[in-house]
């Protein structure tokens, strides 16, 4: 038993004992117990976001880029449904979020009180789990066990619902002990006897490949990955989420494989006889939607923290559930035993290397004249930013481009929205980066449309002193709609025109941001100083072609190996 603590006291002890140094939240009438709390709160500091979306995917950003749990919270009703998008967007990626809201005193649930919404069962379908807080004397248990849930096996989002009196009676308890959920105990040892099946069908492949996903990076498995595929002379495709387990200059790494994915990913997958996918869930932005011709003639091998993911999309013939980094060292230690049995892959490897690099040299864009297109402010962003630094994106052709010419050196340092593709994540995702890594340059590559759904949190970053970058695309179309509505519907652009509405640099001005106009490719990196010299947020707008389009893609409902756009490919 404990001293009498108020419910507020034993959230913001239970946040200090899990090491949360930053919320990102937005107040509203129930949530005015725990913000007074915050008050003189000096160990944790509370950012006040202008939109509650904001705050999940601030939250998001935070704990991709620090390998801890972002927290955000919203206050009851509308607050906590405004949390919705980016608490999906969190699980969807296996990203740990711990959300509280606020509830309407337990005495008024049921009776539509003001302000009061079902968050209980609103989130149930689109988190990782989600409590509703009856009683103060469960609610030490309750946080510190969110927190379990969210950062372990495989990482979500998790909702801690607070009612009004909840947070404000007190209570004698708090549980100092480890949280313990009958039915949820994580297998992350992966099975030995597995592992040495798989290790001897990697040593007898000619033509082995690893496709990674993110798995790999939230198991801080990189360094690991490397290993592996040297040891194999394998080369390594990954998923959007796995950009960055591999520096994507190494000469085995081939770059993202699927739908916007390299052509030399794409038919490497597609030629080898050993696949090994690590910590990735063969989504149908990965395989096309012809599963059968997705690595048609590869033995498949698919190790995944989370059981539900082996064979749901591809069958293969041998699945292994473990945390990824315990999977490759394994993996390293069995073939090691192998090595009599060691199939020569010199001609793979050099294969590998004559197609990334025959692929590359057809995929470069050569500019003509002073002419600004994505391929050249991105790459002058690869020239401009140090190693350390954190590129996030919104979503769309932004977002693509990004994947393609951006080359990401380090895990954790490409965020980008994934299994929910949502518009809108990559300025606040910015924020919580930036919070999480204050060292670091932070540039948020975007688009018009996605930046206009979140542009209001100018002033959170203003305001709390956040100092992002944001280098937007302007094409004055919602590009990627566009670009499908150019290539599979006969050009009729409906819905998708933005015109040249708002002025970008006058925005940025307007919330006291530094803002500057691009047009030329001699002014790119010019532009860039000026922005990260300026010590505030910024916003470069780069103005475009609006038919610009992210090539070679595989057509909807298409397949791996029918990618279109790529008839300027020599080596096809």
């Amino acid at each position: 038993m404990s001293d009498d603590l108020k419910g507020t006291e034993i959230v913001v002890k239970c946040l200090k004992e899990e090491n949360v140094k930053n919320i990102f939240g937005f107040p509203g009438g129930q949530l005015i117990p725990l913000y007074d709390r915050l008050y003189d709160e000096t160990e944790i500091r509370s950012i006040l976001v202008r939109h509650e979306q904001g705050a999940a995917h601030a939250a998001d950003g935070y704990a991709r880029a620090s390998g801890d749990p972002g927290v955000c919270m919203a206050t009851s009703g509308p607050g906590a449904t405004n949390l919705i998008t980016g608490l999906l967007n969190a699980t969807m990626d296996s990203i740990p979020v711990v959300a509280f809201t606020a509830q309407v005193p337990t005495k008024a649930i049921g009776t539509d009180a003001f302000q009061e919404a079902d968050t209980f069962g609103i989130t149930m379908p689109i988190t990782k789990h989600n409590f509703l807080v009856k009683s103060t004397d469960n609610l030490s248990w309750t946080i510190k066990g969110a927190f379990k849930i969210a950062n372990t096996g495989r990482k979500g989002a998790v909702v801690i619902d607070l009612p009004n009196d909840v947070q404000q009676k007190t209570s004698k308890e708090y549980y100092h002990g480890e949280v313990k959920f009958a039915g949820y105990n994580p297998s992350v040892v992966p099975n030995p006897l597995q592992i040495k099946r798989i290790a001897q069908k990697l040593m007898e492949a000619e033509r082995p490949l690893i496709l990674a996903g993110g798995g790999v990076i939230l198991a801080n498995a990189s360094e690991d990955l490397r290993a592996l595929a040297e040891y194999l002379g394998a080369g390594v495709a990954t998923t959007l989420m796995g950009k960055g387990t591999i520096p994507e200059d190494h000469p085995l790494s081939l770059g993202m494989v699927g739908m916007h994915g390299r052509m030399a990913a794409n038919k490497m997958i597609n030629n080898c006889d050993v696949l090994l996918a690590i910590g990735c869930r063969f989504s149908d932005r990965t395989t096309g939607w012809g599963l059968e011709s997705f690595a048609p003639d590869a033995i498949k091998i698919h190790c995944d923290i989370d059981s539900s993911e082996l064979n749901k999309n591809i069958t293969v013939d041998f699945p292994l559930v473990g945390d990824a980094k315990l999977v490759i060292r394994d993996l390293i230690k069995f073939l090691k035993k192998y090595e009599d049995v060691k199939k020569d892959t010199n001609i793979w490897q050099k294969r590998v290397k004559q197609l990334h690099s025959m692929c590359e040299e057809c995929e470069t864009f050569k500019p003509k004249e002073d002419k600004l297109t994505p391929e050249v402010i991105i790459k002058a962003i690869n020239n401009f930013l140090d190693d350390n630094a954190i590129v996030t994106t919104e979503v769309g052709q932004n977002q693509m481009f990004a994947a393609h010419y951006y080359i990401t050196k380090k895990p954790r340092q490409f965020i980008s929205s994934g299994g929910l593709g949502t518009m809108g994540f990559g300025f606040p995702a910015a924020i919580g980066a930036k919070v999480a890594r204050p060292d670091k340059q932070v540039l948020d590559i975007a688009g018009d449309g996605s930046f206009l759904m979140v542009c209001q949190e100018l002033a959170t970053a203003m305001s709390e002193d956040i100092p992002v970058v944001v280098a937007i695309l302007n094409n004055s179309f919602l590009g990627m709609v566009r670009q499908w509505q150019e290539l599979f519907w006969e050009k009729r652009y409906a819905g998708t025109k933005l015109g040249t509405i708002p002025d970008f640099v006058k925005l940025a001005e307007s919330f006291g941001a530094y803002g500057e106009r691009v047009e030329k490719v001699s002014d790119v990196e010019k532009a860039l100083k000026n922005a990260f010299d300026s010590g505030v947020v910024s916003i470069l707008d780069f103005k475009i072609e609006s038919e610009t389009n992210i090539l070679p893609m595989i057509p909807p409902g298409g397949r791996v190996d029918e990618m279109i756009g790529v008839g300027r490919c020599r080596h096809k």
